[in-house]
């Protein structure tokens, strides 16, 4: 694995919490407009710079793009942004209103790690997506958002980190989701080689979340290759690793908006066909305690499932719990056979079981399930396999707008 220290354009120490901003595809649009009306000169504006337009304008138009970077320059003329030219490397620590506290290398990847397998996927992009991060990154002249990215923990790596983190941060502040931002900046040489020496035996890694952003700088550098560009900054791309022991991941749940001619007696009848053990209806939420088990909520009650059958393929991604339910009920009994274009599906992430059952209300079913495991998530990514969309919620999640890395 290959990681380089960067410059670039980040926001001063004082305006680090009202600039940075979460990832732009954790919002939705009525959200991210929400959120810019009350932040204006927050990232997200940049980010998702749509908002600055009425609702229904196209969000893929030329002068979309055009107002992310006209939005970029005003920050940096007001003094939000400032650059840094040193070649750095920066530690990124998260620590989550209940205690929970990851760190990050918050540097470059190189676009052959990508290229090649040895930074390895899990989830299939959509070419939709994917050119508009092209044209977002095009627009700005520059990368924005960091890939999410785990490695097999290093104990080299690990004492590294905590030898540099004894220094003062240059941001510690609270950002909106109540999670604690802490980031310092390594830039003496010593510091920045060591690191990236420790990083060059770590091997194959893992793209966590960011798979969108990781496919656009990478199309991009294949299309600067293309053209004879030699020494070119897009030949890597922004991103945060983390030891993979240190990630949280939490259950992503499914609610699936019911037919009209939705019988619960058959669907249950079904369930069992299907291989699940259902439990009697209880009124608390069922939260799952280990792989297998599922949370029901249909009819106004929770009911325990337990699969007991055999998933229908032999591939890592078949034994997941994503995939038995979308194989074994969401598609069959409920016919959601794409879960990412059905609009009955919604899928929700980082919130308790009572609010999975107030989106359910009388007319869905919703299902908790047991979050997937980071082991898991690399035996899929190890076997060249692709995970069902939405299963994976890693939490906290990473601010964008923190260091914005200029390609051209």
């Amino acid at each position: 694995m290959r990681v380089e220290p960067i410059t670039c354009l980040r926001p001063t120490p004082n305006r680090a919490a009202e600039f940075a901003s979460l990832p732009y595809d954790v919002f939705g649009d009525e959200e991210a407009r929400a959120y810019v009306a009350e932040h204006p000169t927050s990232f997200l504006a940049i980010d998702r710079p749509e908002t600055s337009f009425e609702p229904g304008h196209d969000p893929h138009a030329p002068e979309v793009y055009k107002q992310a970077a006209q939005l970029l320059r005003e920050r940096q003329l007001d003094g939000t942004l400032v650059r840094d030219e040193k070649p750095c490397l920066y530690l990124y620590e998260l620590t989550a209103p209940d205690g929970h506290r990851q760190t990050g290398v918050f540097g470059a990847i190189a676009c052959d790690d990508y290229l090649s397998g040895t930074l390895r996927k899990h989830e299939q992009t959509l070419p939709s997506k994917e050119a508009d991060r092209v044209r977002h990154i095009k627009g700005l002249r520059a990368q924005t958002g960091p890939v999410f990215v785990a490695y097999r923990d290093s104990l080299a790596i690990d004492t590294i980190v905590f030898a540099a983190k004894q220094g003062e941060p240059i941001y510690d502040f609270v950002a909106q989701d109540g999670v604690r931002q802490r980031v310092w900046r390594v830039a003496r040489e010593v510091g920045v080689e060591a690191l990236c020496v420790a990083f060059s035996t770590v091997g194959e890694a893992y793209i966590a979340d960011g798979h969108h952003r990781a496919a656009a700088a990478c199309a991009i550098c294949e299309e600067r290759r293309a053209e004879g560009r030699e020494d070119d900054p897009a030949e890597a791309f922004l991103a945060v690793l983390f030891p993979e022991s240190q990630l949280r991941i939490l259950a992503y749940n499914r609610v699936i908006e019911l037919a009209a001619d939705f019988d619960e007696a058959s669907f249950l009848a079904g369930l069992e066909r299907a291989g699940f053990a259902c439990g009697e209806p209880v009124p608390e939420a069922v939260v799952p305690e280990c792989k297998g088990m599922f949370g029901m909520y249909v009819g106004g009650v929770w009911r325990e499932l337990r699969w007991r059958g055999e998933a229908d393929g032999a591939e890592a991604a078949d034994a997941l719990d994503v995939s038995v339910l979308q194989d074994k009920v969401l598609d069959p009994l409920l016919g959601i056979k794409d879960p990412r274009s059905d609009e009955r599906a919604t899928f929700v992430g980082g919130v308790p079981a009572s609010e999975i059952e107030r989106m359910a209300g009388d007319h869905a079913v919703a299902f908790v399930l047991y979050p997937t495991s980071m082991e898991e998530l690399m035996a899929v990514a190890d076997a060249g396999g692709i995970m069902p969309p939405k299963s994976t919620w890693f939490d906290p999640k990473l601010q964008s707008g923190l260091a914005l890395r200029r390609i051209w």
